[in-house]
């Protein structure tokens, strides 16, 4: 197995600690579970990034990496509805473009048809990540000690909103543009 398939998996991993970080009740568990979600975000660039340069893609790596980015990016909106801290429409509105994308793609590859990623989805995903990531600073910066609530006390109450309703935006407007895009691999079916 190569490097970037082992940062595949290893996003896997991270998602469950992720989550068990999430909800703990120890002291500082929501500021590791901050910790744990930027390492595997990171592991989401570098496979990709290894994997081009090193001409290291393969099938495995085709099919896991976007199915680790939605079970890492999912688990974390839907523990924040668990907690309040997102209103629940909103990841309704994310995890169902990610199960319809995930169904399109399926169905394409069952055409013998590989959809690439586009533009758009990966602004969408860096979005959902920039959100995520906000909305857990916003909820933990207060127990850093003086220095989070001076580096982040003056800007991540407006921020943390904002990066939500742009990932939402672009999630929804990137869903609609992907299957827009590709109604012939559904269409022909009906």
């Amino acid at each position: 197995m190569n490097l970037p398939n082992k940062l595949t998996l290893s996003r896997f991993a991270l998602t469950v600690a992720f989550l068990g970080a999430m909800f703990s009740d120890v002291p500082f568990s929501k500021t590791c579970a901050l910790g744990l979600f930027s390492i595997a975000s990171l592991t989401d660039y570098f496979d990709g990034k290894i994997a081009r340069r090193d001409k290291l893609i393969t099938n495995f790596g085709v099919l896991m990496d976007p199915l680790a980015d939605k079970i890492l990016v999912c688990s974390a909106f839907i523990a924040f509805v668990g907690l309040g801290w997102i209103k629940a429409w909103m990841v309704v509105l994310i995890v169902a473009r990610e199960l319809a994308i995930t169904g399109l793609r399926l169905l394409a590859a069952s055409k013998n048809v590989v959809l690439a990623a586009e533009g758009y989805g990966k602004h969408k995903t860096i979005s959902q990540i920039v959100a995520i990531i906000a909305i857990l600073v916003f909820y933990t910066y207060k127990e850093w000690g003086e220095v989070g609530p001076l580096i982040f006390g003056l800007w991540i109450a407006w921020f943390m909103p904002l990066a939500k309703w742009v990932a939402v935006l672009l999630t929804f407007i990137s869903g609609a543009l992907y299957l827009w895009r590709n109604r012939q691999l559904y269409l022909q079916d009906m």
